[in-house]
């Protein structure tokens, strides 16, 4: 999911005064459903046209709990829509679930009429994936709950809760998880790709605490998989993403840390960019695994720009001093926003309002080495625009996340140190054409420095691409797929295409 696109920009904004449109949050309008008046055009998963009834349609949302939301609806304007300017797209209908009935109701309805489907929770997804045209949207955002218990160190989140909700409760009781780095990313979707986050190093991605998930299938059945009920599963929605099913509820494992960490972002001038990338390569693969050091570098419209790290250090306080003398020195620092700071708030740090007045488009790599060649490349290619703002972030890895076997959760690529994102945004109203040819011509002298990608982020790879970022683990996940969903109904993910 697209978080860290408002984490690496809004993380540095302080320091170099990036100014961006804004428009309204995106909250769903709650309500009842209208009664159904016609009826619907919609579209099947393999592209073909089929009408839905007007009365299918009032049957199902006479099923609901939750909203069954129609164009026309006051909610259906707000519910459609994703952070992404550019993705622009009205579902035949999008269904609120409230409890895992409802989502049963309408996967049950989905499967019966063959639509095209799409899952949305926080809408991050940069490829637009988490919503469609003339399909069935279904909307998370009702299904949202966290509840700890402390005692077994257990956090049992509803598939539609976002990381705000599990960092705040979870903290509540001295307790974290590797939870991302924006508050109002889906839990489910960050999880489900992997889970990167200011933790991971310390605690493993947020896919290695998942403990067991509920979730409905393709059929309509409901499941449960965990070590030692459906194992396999439980194998597969960890990494596997959103192919196998909608998961309803999630079972994290937590540990306890102090509150209070060291934080925030250190910014140097972008004259001294290839020094300071220099002596991070140098750095990042030794710093304890309490420190959380990913790098940045920015250009926004107003031509200014920096280098920079955003900052987490959860470990012993006494070490904090020795280890941000370190980073400092890199470079002549230009803003040093590190200090003391609540957990959830730092959390929150990288926030901004829903940024649906700007598009934007992104390509993902994983780095196994920050190699002299890698830091020219993202250096030299780097060009200030006035209707752009351009971003290349490193987020930290190693650490927990490699003592994890490549072959023990179906993510498969723990030897990494970084995953490497390069994005730009831009007004949406103006064309996109040029931004997005001109990133690809950057990404070209990038790629060949990186090894793989993080599915979250994904945008417009390839179906080959995608099975080959499996890795060893395709064959066992195109298994489970076979299984679990033969006719595809899951596909607007990055998708195992069924072989049954």
């Amino acid at each position: 999911m697209l978080n860290r696109r408002q984490f690496f920009r809004s993380s540095m904004a302080a320091a170099v005064a990036a100014s961006l449109p804004v428009a309204p949050g995106f909250a769903a309008v709650l309500g009842p459903a209208a009664k159904v008046d016609r009826d619907i055009d919609a579209i099947t998963g393999d592209g073909k046209s089929v009408t839905l009834t007007r009365a299918m349609v009032q049957e199902l949302a006479d099923s609901l709990r939750g909203n069954v939301l129609l164009a026309g609806h006051p909610a259906y304007e707000t519910a459609r829509l994703v952070i992404n300017a550019q993705i622009n797209k009205h579902p035949a209908l999008i269904v609120q679930p409230r409890t895992a009935a409802d989502v049963k109701q309408a996967v049950d309805f989905t499967r019966a009429s063959n639509l095209l489907l799409a899952i949305k929770c926080g809408g991050h997804s940069p490829s637009g994936k988490s919503t469609c045209d003339r399909g069935m949207l279904i909307d998370l955002s009702l299904l949202r709950d966290v509840r700890v218990d402390q005692k077994a160190r257990i956090a049992r989140v509803a598939g539609g809760s976002l990381l705000g909700d599990l960092d705040s409760e979870a903290m509540a009781h001295g307790l974290v998880t590797t939870a991302g780095t924006v508050s109002h990313t889906g839990v489910a979707g960050l999880t489900l790709g992997g889970g990167f986050g200011r933790l991971a190093r310390r605690f493993g991605l947020a896919l290695d605490n998942v403990r067991s998930v509920d979730m409905v299938t393709a059929s309509g059945e409901f499941v449960r998989a965990s070590a030692s009920e459906n194992p396999d599963l439980y194998w597969g929605v960890r990494g596997g993403g959103g192919n196998f099913g909608i998961v309803t509820s999630f079972e994290f494992g937590l540990h306890p840390m102090e509150r209070e960490v060291i934080g925030g972002p250190i910014l140097f001038p972008m004259s001294e960019a290839k020094s300071v990338m220099t002596a991070y390569a140098d750095y990042e693969g030794i710093a304890p695994n309490e420190l959380y050091l990913s790098g940045v570098l920015i250009s926004n419209p107003k031509g200014q720009s920096g280098v920079g790290f955003t900052t987490c250090y959860s470990g012993p306080k006494a070490g904090a001093e020795k280890i941000f003398r370190t980073v400092r020195s890199f470079g002549k620092v230009a803003f040093d926003g590190v200090k003391p700071i609540d957990y959830v708030a730092l959390q929150r740090s990288g926030d901004i309002e829903d940024p649906r007045a700007i598009g934007s488009y992104t390509k993902t790599g994983y780095v196994k080495k920050m190699s002299p060649g890698l830091i020219d490349a993202m250096i030299n290619g780097l060009e200030p625009h006035a209707d752009r703002t351009t971003t290349v972030g490193f987020q930290h890895c190693g650490g927990a996340i490699s003592r994890v076997a490549n072959s023990a959760t179906a993510f498969p690529h723990r030897d990494i140190h970084a995953t490497s994102l390069l994005l730009v945004d831009w007004p949406a109203q103006v064309d996109p054409t040029a931004h997005i040819a001109w990133l690809k011509k950057y990404w070209a002298t990038i790629e060949p420095h990186t090894d793989g990608f993080y599915t979250n982020d994904a945008v417009d790879e390839t179906q080959k691409q995608l099975d080959e970022n499996y890795l060893g683990n395709y064959a066992r996940l195109l298994k489970l797929k076979n299984r679990y969903d033969p006719k595809n109904l899951f596909r607007l993910n990055a998708n195992v295409v069924p072989t049954a």
